[in-house]
């Protein structure tokens, strides 16, 4: 069958795009567009068209094999001006997503016809592009200014029903699309109707408040981004331009970004995060049927997996330690899920459902013999965590996946607390669990292979990234933060001010700085893991003294409104301490250190050495499968500015020479800490980058 099929029922035409799986725009569907419309122009049984996809979605966008590679005519723009300018009715039929490419198809359509429950966006920004085929023109005809703004430059998609409220959709379809397709256009036929072009609509005219709240919003926003700009420019250009040059200029515009470090960054990230499922060792291993699932410690992080399982069709039994715990737990988990319907995530018959029928808070460990598999998320300590796993091997079936929550520890060593090794797996979750996508997987030494396939079939199931992880103190993410925060440390000690380093990071993409994150997480959390890993110090280390005394100060964050910043009713985001510089001055003062400053560039070249270096570490040593693993763990659990790619598609930018010079000009005066990766010395020296391992 062709990629675009053309039949008539009755007197309508139906252009079908059938190229699985998602309709993407490739060269041969735009050609069959493009025949199709022409078909339709020329057929005199035809009085309307409607175009529709085939499987599960309408036309889900460019074709992503195409990317990198020249241009092939005719080209989209081309094609969606064709289909505007057919002489009769053209609907398009919308269900699953519309979206970038696809969407611009459907404002092309003179009509259109939706799902409620479609998906439809112009999210090019996210890829460091703006939209290229007219969206930046025919979607501000429609909606407006301030709303077409809001859809491109955030480039979240927004629902049928929705998009009929804004006015870019003329009707919904409440069953059959296909059939309340044709049936609209019918009646389109029978009311005389004839083609209604959206660029016959006028442009919205320049409201400069407007427009000059946009650009210091997006300026503010976007850090560093030039694609959310250039769709405010691309939109300007519609309010003082006729469309055929406004188009011209929004396609100069998206042609100018395509070679940017913020397109290969967000480019990088696509792909890093659709690469990472691909684990060789379970290729083809069927995952453990999960349908039961049992949860150990209902704080925080044991509450918000629950909240993550219920809330993805699982039934969980969470085990406290005794009935006060147990109640606090469920409402904690009560509360996360008032949240979620709050935001529209859930209504509140499914909340009263999962509170009655999908989960239970319990004393004892007794309950859990059904259980196909568990997450122990109890208090980061090697013996209380090894007690808990003996209990799991006494009470649960065999067959079922005993996992742990474990932040930094030893999973081989928590695995031989059973009899089951194999069956032990850690599955890190990331604060809120409920909310964070990251989850990495530590596949232990005798981990079984359908365990590991269970672990990723549950990320999936749970709506996370699942990233293999080997094991070694920390896995891969908070092993390499430890080095990160090991560098801004010593920067603090040699002078640096911490509200300095935030600063210079934020303004780097970061959404908070290094000593902002740990008043968030507390103090507390800091010193704990400094204490744990005390006996295994080497004599050259270097401690932060100042944040042990921030610690025995009882400053420990925003829970005690006091950490590195203060937070009152004046400052609930923080604000600086005297304080605490003063405690910083003294800790130098006694180690007989002389401060010196350091520049914002500085500081982010040594922030940035130090997690590169740590990672050229993780990925010889097989901890991350390949680089690009590092890079999903960073954006999608640390906040890493996503338009960078991560840290070592960062790397690849600015030059893995330039970073090794960094790392050697460091050591002259740390060879310590600053102590290059192999791994980044042979890729220097044999002309390689971090991608070259990806492939």
């Amino acid at each position: 069958m062709a990629k675009v099929d053309y039949t008539i029922e009755g007197d309508i035409a139906v252009i079908t795009v059938d190229n699985p799986p998602v309709n993407a725009l490739g060269q041969v569907v735009r050609q069959g567009l493009w025949d199709a419309i022409t078909r339709f122009d020329d057929d005199a049984a035809a009085q309307a068209a409607v175009i529709i996809g085939a499987g599960r979605l309408f036309i889900g966008g460019a074709d992503i094999t195409e990317f990198g590679k020249p241009p092939v005519a005719p080209f989209l723009p081309d094609v969606i001006n064709r289909i505007a300018a057919a002489i009769k009715p053209v609907v398009a039929a919308i269900h699953g997503t519309a979206l970038g490419g696809g969407l611009e198809v459907a404002l092309g359509a003179h009509y259109r016809i939706a799902t409620a429950t479609a998906k439809l966006g112009l999210p090019e920004v996210t890829l460091g592009v703006i939209p290229g085929a007219g969206g930046t023109q025919r979607m501000p005809r429609l909606v407006g200014l301030e709303a077409a703004l809001g859809l491109m430059t955030g480039g979240k998609p927004v629902s049928g029903a929705q998009a009929l409220d804004m006015g870019f959709v003329d009707t919904l379809s409440d069953g059959d699309l296909r059939a309340d397709a044709l049936a609209y256009a019918a009646h389109l036929v029978a009311d005389g109707a004839g083609p209604r072009a959206v660029t016959d609509l006028p442009f919205p005219g320049a409201d400069p408040d407007l427009i000059a709240t946009w650009r210091q919003r997006l300026t503010k926003t976007a850090k560093g981004q030039v694609a959310p700009l250039a769709v405010l420019d691309a939109v300007i250009a519609g309010t003082t331009l006729p469309f055929n040059e406004a188009l011209a200029e929004e396609r100069r515009l998206f042609l100018s970004m395509l070679d940017t470090p913020q397109r290969s960054g967000l480019m990088h990230a696509f792909f890093a995060e659709r690469a990472v499922a691909k684990v060789p060792e379970i290729d083809g291993v069927s995952p453990r049927d999960i349908s039961r699932t049992g949860v150990i410690g209902g704080g925080t992080m044991g509450a918000g997996i629950a909240t993550a399982m219920v809330l993805a069709g699982l039934h969980v039994t969470l085990v406290e330690r005794d009935d006060a715990a147990a109640d606090k737990a469920r409402d904690t988990i009560a509360r996360n899920l008032a949240s979620a319907v709050k935001r529209g995530k859930l209504t509140e018959a499914g909340r009263d459902a999962i509170l009655s029928d999908m989960l239970a808070t319990v004393v004892g460990y007794d309950v859990l013999s059904d259980a196909d598999l568990v997450v122990e998320a109890v208090f980061e300590n090697m013996d209380v965590k090894t007690e808990v796993f003996a209990e799991l091997d006494r009470v649960c079936k065999p067959g079922a996946v005993l996992a742990t929550n474990t932040s930094y520890l030893d999973v081989d060593r928590i695995a031989q607390a059973t009899k089951r090794p194999a069956d032990v797996i850690g599955l890190h979750f990331f604060s809120p669990a409920h909310v964070m996508k990251l989850l990495e997987i530590v596949v232990a030494d005798a981990t079984a292979t359908d365990v590991t396939a269970t672990a990723f079939a549950l990320a999936k199931r749970l709506g996370k990234i699942g990233v293999r992880a080997g094991v070694c103190d920390g896995f891969i993410g908070n092993r390499i933060l430890s080095h990160y925060r090991t560098a801004v440390d010593h920067m603090v000690l040699d002078g640096a001010s911490p509200y300095a380093v935030d600063a210079a990071l934020v303004d780097f993409g970061f959404a908070m700085g290094p000593y902002q994150v740990s008043d968030l997480a507390g103090l507390d959390i800091g010193y704990m893991t400094r204490q744990r890993k005390a006996a295994d110090a080497h004599p050259r280390d270097r401690s932060p003294v100042f944040a042990d005394a921030l610690y025995h100060e009882g400053w420990l964050g925003q829970k005690t409104k006091h950490g590195y910043y203060i937070y009152d009713a004046d400052s609930p985001k923080g604000r600086p301490d005297d304080a605490v510089t003063a405690i910083i001055d003294k800790s130098r003062a006694d180690l007989g250190l002389t401060p010196r400053a350091f520049t914002a560039d500085e500081i982010v070249r040594r922030t940035m050495a130090a997690m590169v270096n740590e990672a050229a570490w993780v990925v010889d040593e097989g901890i991350a499968q390949r680089p690009s693993d590092v890079d999903v763990v960073f954006l999608s659990g640390y906040g890493f500015p996503r338009h960078r790619g991560g840290p070592l598609q960062y790397a690849d930018t600015v030059g893995l020479e330039s970073i090794l010079s960094d790392i050697r000009a460091f050591a002259t005066t740390d060879d310590h800490f600053w102590t290059p990766a192999p791994l980044l010395e042979r890729l220097v020296a044999d002309g390689q980058t971090f991608a070259s391992l990806n492939r």
